[in-house]
């Protein structure tokens, strides 16, 4: 599986990633992995990286409203982006 970056490059779909996120915004090891497991199901051959946050966004606020809001916060304050979901 193959993910398109914002710049158009591709790069390998790589589960831990998602794992790392979910953990820094709050989520614990267990719900970070089953979050990265989901998304990985649903993919099946190409997916660009706002899809995946998408995804994960969906996933963080079904468990925990805080996490979602934790992980755009960091998008907002560190990675300078609106905030805004592509929902």
């Amino acid at each position: 599986m193959e993910v398109v970056k914002r710049d158009g490059a591709f790069e390998e779909f790589m589960p831990e990633k998602i794992v790392v996120s979910c953990v820094k915004c709050g989520a614990t090891p267990d719900v970070a992995r089953q979050i990265s497991k989901a998304i990985e199901t649903r993919v099946k051959d190409k997916v660009s990286t706002s899809e995946i946050r998408k995804m994960a966004l969906e996933q963080l606020r079904q468990r925990n409203r805080q996490w979602e809001e934790n992980w755009l916060t960091y998008d907002k304050a560190v990675k300078k982006t609106s905030g805004i979901t592509a929902f």
